[in-house]
């Protein structure tokens, strides 16, 4: 599969003076409809980032913040963490005694 990446764009780092007309051109140049913001696919990879396992400090570094607040929400979306926790956590009680 072949496409546009804002990274094939000449001028070197994006900036926010210049990133709504790239990611329009890459989004137009992909298919994609007005309805899907950059936004949208920040959130997503930051929440399969947080499925993957990233600590929050993985996500802070990754989304670019020095605080966790950001960080925190992404893992907080991921409550099928707490589940495979709490069975391993199970497992651990089981395995002890």
């Amino acid at each position: 599969m072949t496409g546009t990446s804002l990274s094939d764009f000449p001028g070197g780092q994006l900036r926010r003076s210049n990133f709504r007309d790239d990611w329009v051109k890459a989004r137009k140049a992909a298919g994609v409809t007005a309805e899907l913001h950059f936004q949208d696919l920040r959130h997503t990879g930051n929440t399969l980032t947080s499925t993957a396992g990233a600590s929050t400090r993985e996500l802070m570094t990754r989304m670019g913040h020095s605080s966790s607040r950001a960080a925190l929400i992404y893992q907080h979306m991921t409550s099928d963490r707490d589940r495979a926790i709490a069975d391993r956590l199970g497992d651990m009680i089981r395995k002890s005694g």
